[in-house]
């Protein structure tokens, strides 16, 4: 009995590639330095006096690159493959983020930013179609889920280093994240080769996908996929942005509590994600087991209307991260299934594009409903976006049974 939840590990993580676990410890890297986002607005007015209206520009320049680098490296992924794209994506994101450190002008800043986040999301499709071509469709899911984990691992020690740093100066953030930039570079070019296509495995791979169309951008019914899960998006990127302003100035947590639940949400993926997937993700079809991540999404908006008391917000921030594991590394195994190595590329791009527009539009969404009328509605509102999700992708399944399992 002792050791059954060792073997269950064991599982989870046995027999994926050893390429896949090569390019999570980078992405671990990498995501271990990311400390200049989440203290961009307190370095643009604490350290450089810009006003609240100013940093609000720069972060709407920061967005705007991030969905340009985002489209831009699907195209480039499938013009030059993922393996460049990757390599040239850290170093310049790096390179840029020592030179950002140095402007102080809101225009050279708001260019800077710009260029960087253009630079650095390119990153995104070539990595998600890089895990593609290194894992095989029965264990793609967990190889996203093992991605998906050193991401959240990353941001953890980035955040609580980034906090560390900015105490003592603020440049040491963009030193940080700038430096981790290059060396995962490094990392990548000296442990992970570049891949050698085979025509005929290639071939053979796309087989199962030869009856859809060759763009994303004519996928039809990829389009109604992308709205569904921006439908989702924008409520979950509430537990980032507007959930916080709710615990402090509704229910009076102090900022320490706040962060409690922050850390939750990323030690309870951390810890049971793979397990979670590995046991789940053979027993119903995918679409299904996104509808139910949708249906506890809305839950945990829901039960925050029923009481303010703490317990309550534990509900919902345990609602919303299951409702996260079941939904997310499903999406996009459905994303790559659909695809193939010629038009990847464009898929992932266009899906991540759909978390970059909901990051930039959920707080301002948000913050136009709370003016109107309060969070109670905002709750509502955001809960019943989920369940409309929910309702779509369930509508849709055999569609997507048909041409992804």
């Amino acid at each position: 009995m002792f050791f059954k939840p060792l073997y269950i590990y064991k599982n989870a993580f046995g027999g994926l590639p050893k390429t896949v676990w090569l390019l999570s410890a980078i992405m671990f890297v990498n995501r271990s330095g990311t400390m200049v986002l989440p203290f961009l607005t307190l370095y643009l007015t604490q350290k450089l006096h810009f006003s609240v209206a100013d940093a609000g520009i720069v972060m709407a320049f920061y967005g705007t690159g991030a969905l340009f680098g985002t489209f831009l490296g699907g195209k480039l992924t499938d013009k030059i493959g993922f393996y460049p794209i990757q390599f040239y994506s850290l170093l310049l994101s790096g390179i840029a983020l020592l030179v950002l450190m140095q402007l102080t002008s809101l225009y050279s800043i708001c260019a800077g930013v710009f260029i960087f986040t253009t630079l650095g999301d390119t990153f995104r499709p070539a990595n998600g179609a890089s895990i593609a071509y290194y894992s095989t469709p029965e264990n793609r899911t967990r190889s996203y889920t093992l991605n998906r984990l050193a991401i959240n691992l990353g941001w953890s020690i980035g955040g609580g280093m980034g906090g560390i740093l900015a105490e003592m100066d603020y440049n040491y953030l963009f030193w940080g994240d700038g430096v981790t930039c290059i060396v995962a570079a490094i990392l990548l070019r000296v442990f992970v080769k570049p891949p050698v296509i085979d025509a005929t495995a290639s071939k053979s791979r796309e087989n199962h996908v030869s009856n859809l169309p060759n763009s994303a951008y004519k996928d039809k019914f990829y389009w109604v996929f992308l709205v569904l899960v921006v439908m989702y998006a924008i409520p979950f990127f509430q537990l980032f942005s507007l959930e916080p302003l709710y615990f402090r100035t509704v229910i009076k947590l102090s900022e320490s509590r706040i962060g409690a639940f922050m850390v939750f949400n990323g030690l309870l993926i951390a810890t049971t994600e793979m397990i979670f997937v590995h046991t789940i993700e053979k027993r119903l079809p995918r679409p299904v087991l996104i509808a139910i991540g949708l249906l506890l999404t809305a839950c945990s908006f829901f039960v925050l209307n029923v009481s303010t008391a703490v317990m309550f917000i534990w509900f919902s921030v345990a609602f919303n991260t299951i409702g996260e594991m079941f939904a997310m590394p499903f999406m996009q195994t459905l994303v790559v299934d659909r695809a193939n190595e010629k038009n990847r590329g464009q898929y992932l791009a266009l899906y991540s594009m759909c978390y970059s527009i909901a990051q930039i539009s959920a707080p301002t969404i948000g913050a136009q409903i709370i003016q109107r009328w309060d969070f109670a509605e905002l709750w509502y509102v955001m809960g019943g976006l989920c369940l409309t999700s929910m309702l779509g992708f369930l509508l849709l399944q055999k569609h997507f049974i048909k041409h992804s399992d």
